[in-house]
């Protein structure tokens, strides 16, 4: 078989002329690139003794173009994109960082206050173990403990709830 550069630039006509005759207009480079995908593919799974090439490379490629259409339309019908006065309307943006905040707060019940105050200046402020002492006014060993009692208490809480 023929380098796949040679077969790309030889069967190209073929593939522009499958990708024009099923019509497709949108994200012609993408279904450019399938066709070669499939291209590919077939001069990897083609039996010389079952026919000529050409015919098998045309109705592969133009089954897998196919295939991927259908894909792309199953995707569209599962997805609905609200119209643009949907999110004029809409009340909050979702935060992630409020979300984690809950989750920090809600576990805050099993630690001290120092351990609280660690855990949460380390995962939301992003601060060290001496910018949390600088600031507390403590020394870092202080906050090294909190810290490990902190980590201590919380992996039993995720060892009993994964």
């Amino acid at each position: 078989m023929e380098s796949f550069e040679q077969l790309a630039i030889q069967y190209d006509p073929m593939i522009q002329r499958i990708i024009y005759s099923l019509h497709i207009y949108k994200n012609k480079d993408e279904f450019h690139q399938h066709g070669l995908i499939a291209l590919w593919e077939a001069s990897k799974r083609f039996d010389p003794a079952k026919g000529n090439y050409s015919t098998y490379a045309y109705h592969y490629i133009k089954g897998y173009l196919l295939m991927e259409l259908t894909k792309l339309t199953m995707e569209a019908e599962r997805v609905i994109y609200p119209e643009d006065e949907f999110w004029e309307n809409a009340v909050a943006p979702y935060s992630e960082e409020l979300w984690e905040e809950d989750i920090l707060v809600s576990h805050c019940h099993r630690l001290t206050p120092n351990q609280s105050k660690w855990l949460l200046q380390t995962v939301l402020g992003g601060l060290s173990v001496s910018e949390i002492a600088e600031k507390e006014k403590v020394s870092i060993s202080a906050v090294k403990s909190w810290r490990k009692g902190a980590r201590d208490k919380l992996k039993v809480v995720m060892a009993r709830h994964p």
